[in-house]
């Protein structure tokens, strides 16, 4: 291992990357469907499609494109591709145009995702990777905490341009500092290095899966759920992403310290199905429900994050860094994506009560699968 660990130069470099990264994604999520509002909703919501589409695909052939050219290469390339194309935005408001600048800031996040948080396990020793793996979340999280609701209320007072362009900056100078990071070449994967984790990998999967589906239903339909009661909404969503940065680093300490990973995938599974119970009884007319609701899915998913990435680590190996990576990324935003559409199917004939309770269903139903019988992470060892 060639980190020194989570208080390193290089692993402090990774994240202001990933906070200049993220920033730059975090701004735009809610704003570039308003900039296409006029050509109708269907057009609104390809926009964020397209985005998470060429995300997922660029995830996939991540740890091959690595093993040829490093992660500096791969981490410096995925900024310059997320920051670069975005002031061509202001150009034109036409669908065509920004679908295509969105596909191209897609292939740029999806680099960006799986290489940095396979960094987390590479600058690192493997005791210290709960910490840095809740460092990483917050270097995540806070980006996305702040910006996303602010996204709207800047445009308003500077403008579109000038937010396309404060939006591009952001990675690109997230680039700047890539040649000045020293990150170890890849291994090569022998036969003594083959990846471990077999069985193993389903647990951490599964509840990222199913985690990332109630929270991508939670954050696309509360507003609509609960009509009326827009500061109340805010202060759930707001919850949500603060209740996951909670979970995370509390899940981080409980890896390292005291050998807990891959015991609390279960415990963060079954919270965010209490969660999303409660959002069910918010949709029938509880008020605090939603705020409740909400805070305790972030809270569980939070765990879920931390202790599946940390758990992939263990089990992948070394060689294989960059697939668990590759791994959770896709199954974090292929959640979303389907908690988005599959709830919002749901929810169009049955109502968002029935949709809500779906995913808490699924949620307990999954959560067996989730159990992680060897510890392979934190004091443990790997």
């Amino acid at each position: 291992m060639t980190g020194t660990g989570v208080g390193s130069v290089p692993f402090r470099l990774m994240l202001a990357t990933t906070v200049l990264g993220f920033g730059g994604y975090a701004l735009l999520l809610p704003v570039v469907p308003l900039w296409v509002a006029d050509s109708g909703e269907f057009a609104a919501g390809a926009t964020t499609g397209v985005l998470m589409l060429t995300t997922i695909i660029t995830q996939l052939g991540v740890p091959w494109l690595v093993m040829r050219v490093g992660y500096r290469v791969a981490l410096g390339a995925g900024l310059v591709l997320l920051g670069a194309p975005t002031p061509l935005l202001a150009l034109s408001a036409d669908l065509a145009p920004v679908l295509a600048v969105s596909a191209v800031r897609g292939v740029g996040f999806g680099l960006l995702t799986v290489v940095g948080s396979a960094l987390v396990a590479e600058l690192v020793p493997p005791a210290e990777h709960g910490r840095a793996g809740a460092r990483y979340g917050i270097a995540v999280g806070l980006p996305q905490l702040v910006l996303l609701p602010a996204g709207v209320a800047v445009v308003d007072a500077v403008g579109f341009a000038a937010l396309f362009v404060a939006a591009g900056v952001a990675p690109l100078l997230g680039a700047l500092v890539v040649p000045t990071l020293r990150v170890p070449r890849p291994r090569a994967v022998t036969r003594e290095t083959a990846p471990r984790a077999g069985g193993a990998a389903v647990g951490p999967l599964m509840a990222m899966l199913v985690c990332s589906v109630a929270q991508g239903g939670l954050i696309t339909f509360l507003p609509l759920a609960v009509p009326g009661a827009g500061l109340l909404v805010a202060a759930a969503l707001l919850l949500t992403a603060a209740g996951a940065l909670l979970g995370r680093s509390v899940a981080g300490r409980l890896v390292d310290r005291h050998g807990m990973g891959g015991r609390l995938l279960l415990p963060g599974v079954l919270l965010a199905a209490a969660g999303m119970g409660l959002e069910v009884l918010a949709v029938a007319g509880g008020g605090a429900f939603v705020v409740i609701g909400a805070a305790v899915v972030g809270v569980g998913f939070g765990l879920v994050q931390n202790d599946a990435l940390t758990t992939l680590f263990a089990a992948s190996g070394p060689a294989r860094y960059g697939s668990a990576s590759a791994a959770w990324n896709i199954a974090y935003d292929a959640g979303t994506g389907v908690g988005a559409t599959g709830l919002g199917a749901v929810a169009d004939p049955f109502g968002f009560r029935a949709a809500f309770g779906l995913s808490a269903l699924l949620l307990v139903v999954a959560a067996p699968v989730t159990r992680v019988r060897r510890v392979v992470t934190g004091r443990t060892g790997t």
